[in-house]
């Protein structure tokens, strides 16, 4: 580039700012997908020991569990036992109850019996005592006096004799009631007393049953104690339990990562393997293809450089730069491919590029020129397109708008090997050359350099601009 004196230099950086900001600038990518996580052996350590901590937790926990329901079982049975005593209590309470109901029952009954007795006591004592006394103080017809005025002696004695019978008659009833009414007496002393021993059998049974019931109220409440407490250790180990498996998912899911990321390592290896390999080889056959060295130049000599932006002369050579490839078919594709490829890690300079090879970048007043690209050597986008372009004779304009337009459009979905592919309104933010199965060749973004990338879908034109087939 060549300028004339110093304001010819500021008028090129201000022309150049408005002229070449159609220039594309895109975030670069990589020729594997983005990297997994990988987390490192102290995260892979830190869980693995989470995962041992937690399992001797667990242990702990199921052995305090097996301890209390061991004891929740001997509780169980203590209750159930427990339980029974009282049912023998309410049953024995019972029968002394019923015992005692009915000693008195007989206290009652000898009672009334003993009353009885007493009462036929006293009315034969009255009959006796009446009987005697109308004996010998009321003389009559049927009276003892009338015997003993008997007319006979022999009449006398009969009735004295009869009167002696009869009063030992009486006597003897009165003796048998007596015996009758002691023998009452005594039966209504026995069943005092055995109302009294039921009574006190019952008040036993009673204090029995009082014991028998807080008994279980005792072992109860400790049940229940122990029940809580055995509950309480089942959430633990349970909430222990959610954190080993989470804990073990992480272990597993950082190893995953762990080989997702050496996969993918080994893949990007293996890629940039390639990539470098297939570089070399094209850029062995770019430097064996003279032809194509030949036909770009004749392309350069014939045009002003793309960053001089003054009027000038032009170029000794005027004759008009070929627009249609002066070869064609599979090998022309891959001399453009060679050429392309053979740029491979070049630097990214905004501005730079020619037919020829990478050129200094220039000023663009903002990102660019805080990378520095106008003190760099190398492509930008539609740069690259020119110089790979050139080793066919096809001399394309620096602008991905205009190249948008230089060949002949098809479907995107049909691109092929060799095809520039577009993006933005008309193919005016970037341009890229399609390698095929889903790769690109790129110039990216100021800090970038050209590389092998996945073909972005998103914000792509509808067509890919086809030069040769």
């Amino acid at each position: 580039m060549r300028y004339s004196g110093e304001v010819g230099k500021r008028r090129l950086r201000v022309v150049a700012l408005g002229l070449l900001m159609s220039v594309a600038v895109v975030a670069p990518a990589t020729a594997v997908p983005p990297p997994p996580p990988n987390p490192s052996d102290g995260e892979i350590a830190d869980a693995g020991a989470e995962v041992d901590a937690n399992v001797g937790a667990i242990g702990a926990l199921i052995n305090q569990v097996a301890e209390v329901d061991d004891r929740l079982r001997q509780l169980d049975d203590e209750v159930a036992s427990k339980r029974e005593e009282v049912n023998k209590a309410l049953v024995d309470l019972q029968n002394a109850r019923a015992a005692a109901d009915a000693a008195a029952a007989a206290v009652d009954t000898s009672q009334r019996e003993l009353s009885a007795a007493g009462t036929r006591v006293d009315d034969a004592r009255r009959n006796f005592d009446q009987f005697a006394t109308q004996a010998y103080t009321r003389p009559a017809a049927q009276s003892v006096v009338s015997y003993l005025t008997a007319a006979t002696p022999s009449s006398a004695i009969d009735q004295a004799e009869l009167l002696n019978l009869v009063s030992k008659n009486q006597q003897q009833v009165l003796d048998s009631l007596r015996r009758a009414q002691i023998d009452k007496g005594n039966k209504n002393s026995g069943a005092r007393r055995a109302k009294a021993d039921a009574d006190t059998a019952a008040g036993v049974a009673e204090q029995k049953q009082s014991d028998a019931q807080a008994a279980v109220t005792r072992v109860t409440t400790a049940l229940q104690q122990q029940t809580v407490q055995r509950d309480d250790l089942r959430r633990q180990r349970q909430d222990t339990q959610g954190r080993l498996d989470r804990a073990r998912v992480n272990v597993a899911g950082l190893q995953d990562q762990r080989d997702a990321y050496q996969a993918w390592d080994e893949q990007r290896r293996a890629e940039e393997a390639a990539v470098r390999a297939a570089a070399a080889a094209a850029a062995a056959r770019a430097a064996a293809d003279q032809d194509a060295r030949d036909r770009a130049a004749a392309l350069n000599a014939n045009r002003r450089p793309h960053t001089q932006l003054e009027s000038s002369a032009p170029p000794k050579q005027s004759s008009p730069s070929p627009s249609e490839p002066s070869v064609t078919g599979s090998a022309a594709v891959e001399t453009v491919v060679d050429r392309a490829m053979a740029q491979l890690g070049v630097t990214y300079a905004w501005g730079g590029g020619d037919e020829d090879g990478p050129t200094l970048g220039i000023r663009d007043g903002g990102v660019a020129d805080r990378h520095g690209d106008y003190k760099k050597v190398g492509f930008d986008c539609s740069g690259l397109m020119v110089y790979a372009f050139a080793g066919i004779g096809v001399s394309l304009p620096h602008y991905s708008g205009y190249q948008y337009n230089a060949g002949t459009r098809v479907p995107v979905d049909d691109r092929a090997r060799g095809d520039m592919l577009f993006w933005g309104a008309n193919g005016s933010q970037h341009v890229a050359l399609y390698l095929g199965k889903g790769k690109m060749l790129e110039a990216p973004e100021s800090g970038d350099v050209v590389k092998v990338s996945p073909v972005r879908e998103g914000g792509i034109m509808p067509y890919a601009v086809r030069i040769v087939s």
